[in-house]
């Protein structure tokens, strides 16, 4: 069964999903010194408010954009919802704790003091973003919540594609959100020195590291007879997904990546492509010096010709979120044959065809990668049209034709 791609919702340092590609395009940057914790001095983040955003609710501003994209309204019973995050309700799981010690320690015995049993503990819980939209959905579908480290978002649209494909639902809201700023994340990203002190630079020779990042894109995945049906118009298709784990480190890439082109090699043959197809590929680009050199590797190594981006340089790093925020903007250059370039590159240190400006290309056949700690690898294949793919050589020629 074909799936499509009705409707994306997003949100990042840059805006909604409209403004992120606007800007985006035009080069800009939602990386900002900030400093959220008094306790912590400034340092780069890509926030989408002036505080850090709270999970719950900025899940269901996006699957709100979601569904009006899509031109959708709850409630949809059937509709089933996978949306996952890597870090969950963390932000809540510290506040409380630092409200216990506070507790503990000063011995202040006040009822307006904050207590560490809230009546919505519920809230919490690492599941709260899906159900979260399941609660706006109004749904009585199945409800999943995948966490898979840095892969998270590209688990997820994964997995609702599957029950798509399988015949197990004809509507599925896919994605992931990420709201990580926190005074434990960012300690913990700074004792590993994986934390850039100025800004995001992928693949650049100055690199530094990552910047954290709040954000999310949810997905409107729909059977294709169905989104026929009610007219719908639709960004693109999914042709397959290649999910794989290194079972190496709980943080550093195997050498080599092995499992991660076994992840691209798994997505290409069920996507029924060859590398030759690919016209574009949205690079997981962390900027940090180890991943960066590794996933350049792999595209080297597969498609050494083909055009990539990284965007964290604009958006930051959404950990969980990255790759559904990346799978929003493969769609997007289907419907607007546009490339977004890889903001932040200066000096590329790899000899790779990057997108340094935005450009007009001939896209038919996208390829999103993420790859998290733990060894999670994830690659997902869009394309315009799930059964005219035109051949490699039609592809190439209508390229350098432009």
């Amino acid at each position: 069964m074909d799936v499509v791609v009705t409707g994306i919702g997003l949100a990042s340092a840059l805006g909604s999903l409209d403004e992120t590609w606007k800007r985006l395009l035009a080069g800009e940057s939602g990386i900002q010194q900030q400093q959220p914790f008094p306790t912590f001095a400034p340092c780069p983040l890509a926030l989408i408010g002036n505080q850090p955003t709270a999970l719950i609710e900025l899940t269901q501003r996006v699957a709100a954009a979601a569904l009006k994209d899509a031109g959708l309204l709850p409630p949809l019973n059937d509709c089933a919802i996978v949306v996952g995050s890597s870090r969950g309700n963390q932000a809540q799981w510290e506040r409380l704790i630092r409200a216990r010690w506070e507790q503990e320690t000063t011995r202040v015995t006040d009822a307006s003091y904050p207590s560490f049993n809230p009546s919505n503990w519920h809230e919490t819980l690492p599941h709260a973003a899906a159900i979260a939209a399941a609660q706006y959905v109004q749904t009585t579908a199945s409800v999943q919540a995948p966490m898979a480290a840095c892969a998270t978002g590209l688990w997820a649209i994964a997995q609702g594609f599957e029950l798509i494909r399988t015949g197990r639902y004809e509507c599925v809201l896919a994605g992931a959100i990420e709201t990580p700023i926190t005074p434990l994340t960012l300690a913990g990203f700074a004792q590993m020195g994986a934390s850039a002190q100025t800004g995001a630079y992928p693949f650049d020779r100055s690199r530094e590291g990552l910047v954290l990042a709040e954000g999310g894109a949810i997905l409107v995945l729909e059977a294709a007879d169905r989104a026929t049906q009610r007219k719908a118009a639709i960004y693109g298709h999914i042709l397959g997904a290649g999910l794989t784990a290194d079972g190496y480190h709980v943080s550093t890439p195997e050498p080599g990546g092995r499992m991660a082109i076994a992840a691209i090699q798994q997505c290409l043959q069920r996507a029924n492509l060859n590398a030759a197809a690919i016209n574009y590929i949205h690079a997981h680009g962390t900027a940090t010096t180890l991943n960066d050199r590794n996933e350049a590797h792999l595209i080297q190594t597969l498609f050494p010709k083909v055009p990539v981006s990284s965007t964290k340089g604009a958006t930051g790093h959404t950990l969980g979120a990255s790759g559904a925020i990346g799978a929003a903007f493969c769609l997007m250059a289907l419907k607007h044959q546009l490339l977004p370039p890889c903001v932040g590159l200066k000096q590329p240190e790899f000899s790779l065809n990057f997108v340094m400006q935005p450009q007009p290309y001939f896209v038919n056949a996208v390829l999103c990668l993420s790859f998290g700690f733990g060894g999670q690898n994830a690659a997902i294949a869009f394309a315009a049209s799930a059964r005219d793919r035109g051949s490699a050589h039609e592809q190439h020629a209508r390229n350098f034709n432009n």
